[in-house]
């Protein structure tokens, strides 16, 4: 072969690098463009927030700071395709709080087919095991109901080999008693900080507000509480907005069987 030809050959071969890379790299940038506009956020006035599109099954998380609740109200609000689809009730606190108004809302969603689940706010510096024994006492699972979950916000002034060892107690007590996984609650800033790897078996319902795009971290997660200051039907006060990570038979798959 002539060296005019070899040259021609390999001129042709690095072209063909070039836009075969070229073609890779525009094919990345679509997906990820297509993926951000699944992403982003839609404004629905009726519930005075911005909702990240792209999920189809969403919820609230209510405790005694939304008082009482029209259920039904809550059950019948559809705007835009979008509907309350399960509701995380507040049940207990440390050793021995009742929610005042867990009973109720407990009762009601069940009476309005809401799909609903109960969760725990731990307090550090208190008993592990009394806590999931008193969380035990006032929280009868059903089939159909959402994993109990263990909302952690706190560390104050206990160690952190100390304050994990106290969450394991709790959930392994927790699991052993329902025969499922309990679902952790926390905000993003605060796993990577204090529980991390050692708790990456557990389902995660991330608090992350007003974020672009998703919850900012690394970790898998089934539920995002996106923001604290939605409305809705029902509830005359702020109240907090979820999404699931997922569609119906993979909400199913979660509940209790």
């Amino acid at each position: 072969m002539s060296p005019r030809r070899k040259k021609k050959s390999s001129r042709n071969q690095t072209a063909i690098i070039l836009v075969a890379a070229f073609l890779v790299l525009l094919v990345f940038l679509l997906l990820r463009w297509n993926e951000r506009q699944k992403q982003k956020f839609v404004r629905y006035e009726a519930f005075g927030i911005s909702i990240p599109n792209g999920f189809k099954i969403h919820g609230i998380d209510v405790s005694r700071y939304q008082r009482f609740i029209n259920w039904n109200e809550v059950k019948n609000m559809n705007v835009r395709n979008i509907s309350i689809n399960f509701a995380f009730i507040k049940a207990t606190e440390g050793e021995s709080l009742l929610d005042p108004f867990y009973k109720r809302n407990w009762n009601k969603a069940e009476v309005h087919k809401m799909t609903r689940g109960a969760y725990h706010f731990y307090l550090p510096d208190k008993d592990a095991a009394a806590q999931a024994k008193f969380f035990i006492s006032a929280v009868k699972l059903r089939t159909g109901d959402l994993p109990p979950v263990l909302d952690i916000e706190k560390v104050n002034k206990t160690k952190l080999g100390a304050f994990k060892g106290s969450i394991k107690i709790w959930l392994k007590m927790i699991e052993d008693h329902y025969g499922v996984k309990p679902i952790i609650y926390t905000n993003a800033d605060f796993y990577d900080k204090y529980l991390g790897s050692d708790f990456d078996e557990y389902p995660l319902w991330v608090a992350h507000y007003y974020q672009p795009h998703r919850p900012r971290i690394s970790r898998s997660w089934t539920f995002w509480q996106h923001s604290d200051k939605g409305r809705i039907n029902g509830i005359n006060h702020k109240v907090d907005f979820n999404v699931f990570n997922g569609d119906s038979p993979d909400l199913s798959d979660i509940l209790i069987k």
